[in-house]
């Protein structure tokens, strides 16, 4: 708001009425306009040495109006955003100078600009916009070989932008892994994707500890199990060498034997003592142990520990682990009212022990709705119980009780459940306990509970069957988590839930990246009236360069974005294309290895773009370890 509060006085100040401020939509976009003014990728001519008032009256309409975007006054980032304004004045309006300008006229025919560089001011003029970006971007795909290689010996010469370089040049997918191994002294962001062996190891035997970490502390950790320990092992920190062993169990690694007593023998002893698959051979100790907090955590092992453990843990003088003794001693012997009452804080005891009869029928006719909101989740409730709290006037207890996994289907359809089709939907994991049963997801995929079938169809493995029954259901959220989870999803499922989906944060290939989606027959799709459909043709091994042409003018942003992905691009279309009224078809259009080098080099040079022009695989590997070096420089010079 402050950026647009100066950038309204700055053009009052230069005789411009604001109208209104503007998205591009589909407009030329500003960011293209600062490219071109900056000569990149412009037409031939666009250079002027000043602006006469002959080319401000071609700018304006007939109500003297355009639209102008100001270097530096950013509204919604990059200077994006259009202003309309008016001007009703004879001679030029003041915008000459710093900090630089735009203007388009409202047809997008004509644009001026004027920058400031390393050369001095740069001013630019240009009408018949569109026809003069058309003959640009063909002369620029005409780009020889002679001309490519002449671009790629002067990087990276001018004015450039290592420190961008160095965030993006990882993410470039013609990087060696040894250039990676050399990045890991300089940026180590790439690492949250890198699944390359070479570079992992190198990562994790790396001496700076921010560089051995990142590539566990990532939202899908691609480490192998090895990996993993020698990672824990290279840990200095105790606190942090557990860290990384809780996340290594949560992915299924395997610790060794060894590597559990170093762990145990440690100042983080307490959190060690609650790893996941810590060897039984360890829990006299632990149940023995000074701490209060490790004899708590041996509770948590209550059926791996023998009887006169036990019994020293549930007379142990620490009120917690008694406490913690207790609630595991009541997992199986049935609590009886004294004891319940004398606990400092039940509520664990009613999510999870196993009640006396007569305290249970006490408890679940409760005038407190807490109690019974606890108890509705109980796994070791009463058969008489759960059809008491599956009348309970309250609807989120009454729902809870329609997810129990000791339900018949009949009991369960039975029961006036709350349920939010809209509502983000979790695996339940006593379903998930089941996905390998094929009885049970047969008999759990015609649940009258959405919950339950989603979580049948979150299984990778299903019966012929059940995949048919649970491609036509009717909860659409059904047939998403089968297309996303399971491997036997049917293709013309498939292809009817990638009409209004494509794609999740956990998920981003599916449906389309699914094996059985469709791989022939789509370029049927070219001329449909859908989007998402059209999208779907360059698939085809059947399509063509000339369809690729043809999708890369289609109304639809996100088509053309499909179409400025594809390495059959002519090169004149993927220079059109960085000038796409959308961000995202103007970022993919960057990365395409189309893209002629003397355009690219310039993007390369722009702070706006260079970030993302260092990941386009047509930058040759010797340059990229040009690129790599300056960084690096700039990146030393900071520290």
């Amino acid at each position: 708001m402050q950026h647009q509060q100066k950038l309204h006085e700055l053009l009052a100040r230069g005789g411009l009425t604001v109208v209104e401020d503007v998205r591009p939509g589909s407009l030329f976009p500003p960011e293209a306009g600062w490219r071109i003014a900056q000569g990149i990728a412009a037409p031939d001519g666009a250079a002027r040495e000043a602006l006469d008032s002959a080319w401000w009256r071609l700018l304006c309409d007939v109500d003297g109006e355009f639209l102008v975007a100001v270097l530096g006054h950013r509204i919604g980032g990059n200077d994006s955003w259009w202003t309309r304004v008016r001007y009703a004045g004879s001679g030029v309006p003041g915008l000459t100078g710093d900090p630089g300008f735009l203007a388009l006229s409202l047809d997008g025919q004509v644009l001026l600009a004027e920058v400031s560089g390393a050369y001095g001011s740069r001013v630019t003029a240009l009408d018949r916009l569109p026809e003069q970006l058309e003959e640009a971007a063909a002369a620029a795909g005409r780009e020889t070989e002679v001309e490519r290689a002449e671009v790629w010996a002067a990087l990276p010469g001018r004015r450039a932008w290592p420190l961008h370089w160095a965030e993006g040049i990882g993410s470039n997918p013609a990087a060696t892994d040894e250039l990676l191994i050399r990045l890991l002294d300089v940026e180590v962001g790439f690492l949250h994707g890198c699944d390359r062996p070479a570079v992992l190891d190198a990562a994790v035997a790396h001496p700076d500890p921010q560089v051995r970490s990142s590539p566990a502390d990532t939202f899908r950790p691609r480490l192998t199990s090895d990996q993993w320990v020698r990672l824990v092992r290279a840990e200095p920190s105790p606190s942090r060498r557990v860290l990384w062993a809780e996340r290594a169990c949560a992915w299924g690694v395997e610790l060794p034997e060894d590597l559990y007593d170093d762990l145990l023998a440690g100042p983080s002893r307490a959190q060690a003592a609650e790893l996941r698959g810590l060897p039984a051979h360890h829990l006299p100790s632990l149940a023995a142990d000074a701490d209060p907090r490790v004899r708590a955590t041996a509770c948590a092992r209550w059926e791996d520990l023998a009887a006169p453990l036990r019994a020293r843990l549930l007379a142990d003088a620490d009120d917690a682990v008694r406490t913690a003794a207790l609630l595991a001693h009541h997992d199986s012997v049935p609590m009886p009212r004294e004891v319940f009452a004398e606990l400092p804080a039940p509520r664990r005891a009613l999510e999870q022990c196993r009640l006396s009869p007569e305290l249970e029928a006490e408890l679940v006719r409760d005038g407190d709705a807490e109690v019974r909101r606890a108890l509705a989740a109980n796994p070791r409730l009463g058969a008489h119980s759960v059809a008491v709290l599956a009348e309970d006037p309250y609807d989120d207890i009454r729902s809870a009780v329609a997810l129990r996994p000791d339900l018949s289907e009949e009991q369960r359809a039975a029961v006036r459940y709350d349920f939010d089709p809209t509502s983000m939907s979790r695996t339940l994991p006593w379903v998930e306990g089941l996905h390998g049963d094929a009885d049970a997801m047969r008999r759990l995929a015609v649940s009258s509970h959405p919950l339950i079938r989603r979580s049948v169809a979150r299984a990778r493995r299903l019966p012929p069957d059940v995949v048919e029954r649970l491609a036509r259901d009717e909860d659409r959220t059904v047939r998403l988590f089968l297309a996303e989870s399971c491997d036997d999803a049917p293709a013309e499922m498939l292809l009817e839930v990638w009409r209004w989906w494509d794609g999740s944060f956990t998920h981003p290939d599916r449906p389309r990246g699914h094996p059985n989606f469709p791989r022939t027959g789509l370029l049927r799709y070219v001329g449909d009236p859908c989007g998402r459909m059209r999208r779907l043709a360059l698939d085809d091994p059947k399509s063509t360069p000339a369809d690729v042409a043809h999708l890369a003018r289609d109304p639809e942003a996100e088509v053309r974005r499909r179409a400025a992905e594809d390495t059959r691009l002519s090169p004149a279309d993927a220079v059109r294309l960085l000038n796409d009224p959308a961000a995202h078809v103007r970022d993919i259009a960057m990365r395409n290895p189309r893209l002629p080098a003397r355009v690219l080099a310039g993007l390369l040079h722009d702070r706006d773009t260079a970030c993302t022009a260092v990941t386009n695989p047509a930058i040759p590997v010797p340059v990229l370890h040009h690129i790599l070096s300056a960084a690096a420089a700039a990146v030393a010079a900071r520290r």
